[in-house]
């Protein structure tokens, strides 16, 4: 009986789960063709039509990522989310394709720094261009537009890694996001994100539905100054210097939420089991 419920429960989320990448398809093209063309004709400068498109986009995340918990996809918890309020630089691992979901979900006035080759889909290029997401083509050009986005208000979420995290392997973080902290001088919100078990990875897709449902924990943790490693150096090396520390940080915390999580699984595409933990 048990093991019955269990494959009814896995096709559940099966069809739940093909519903919902449906549905981000298809939103994704409405929003291009429908809703942000109707926005364009709202009087405004640039940067508030920029701004009513961040909303739009936060507002359609946060409807995903419940809609998703209501399917029983997945579940989700936040710590200490009170801490994104003022945040300008957040960083963050990247265990899953849906953390910016997350992120921008949570976050009202995000803004972030996304791969160029998303354009090529008309159901991410609409929302990219139109909220302002900076585009990764050009470091100096994406250190510019940070700083403008952060000086105007955007909390600005970056993934240190620049691609999904490997499971099993120790976090590689890049210096691009080091660089943003040290030349806009801002201090950064790190945000650990913890997925069991793993889904979504680069090896992984949409229909590997694991045996278990997905829980998600959102944690915020306190501020990192970037003073400390800007003082008396030029700014190459103290951009090394943080991405050893950012890179020790993040390893250190993903282990200990690894160790702390209950019930965690990797790639648990064919043990049977029920998940809940509802936020």
């Amino acid at each position: 009986m048990s093991s019955m419920l269990a494959r009814i429960d896995w096709g559940w989320r099966w069809l739940g789960t093909a519903f919902s990448f449906l549905l981000f398809g298809i939103g994704g093209v409405f929003l291009s063709l429908v809703v942000f063309p109707l926005l364009r004709l709202i009087p405004g400068s640039s940067e508030k039509r920029q701004r009513r498109a961040k909303k739009v986009v936060h507002r359609t995340f946060l409807f995903y990522i419940r809609l998703m918990r209501f399917l029983g996809v997945l579940s989700y918890r936040t710590e200490n989310l009170e801490a994104l309020k003022g945040a300008r630089l957040v960083l963050a691992n990247h265990p899953s394709l849906l953390d910016v979901v997350f992120l921008i979900a949570l976050i009202p006035n995000a803004n972030c720094v996304v791969k160029g080759r998303l354009l090529r889909h008309i159901w991410t290029r609409g929302p990219i261009m139109q909220a302002g997401y900076i585009l990764n083509h050009d470091q100096e050009d994406v250190i510019e537009q940070a700083n403008r986005a952060m000086a105007r208000g955007d909390t600005l979420i970056v993934f240190p890694e620049g691609t999904r995290t490997q499971p099993g392997e120790p976090l590689a973080l890049r210096r691009g996001a080091s660089q943003v902290a040290v030349r806009c001088n801002t201090d950064i919100t790190p945000v650990i994100i913890h997925c069991a078990p793993t889904t979504l990875t680069k090896q992984d897709r949409w229909y590997q539905v694991p045996r278990s449902r997905v829980r998600f924990q959102i944690s915020v943790k306190p501020l990192i100054p970037v003073a400390p490693f800007v003082e008396n150096t030029v700014a190459s090396r103290a951009a090394r210097s943080l991405t050893r520390h950012l890179t020790e940080y993040f390893n250190q915390e993903v282990s200990l939420h690894e160790q702390s999580a209950p019930g965690t699984q990797k790639n648990d595409y064919r043990r049977a089991g029920s998940g809940g933990y509802n936020a």
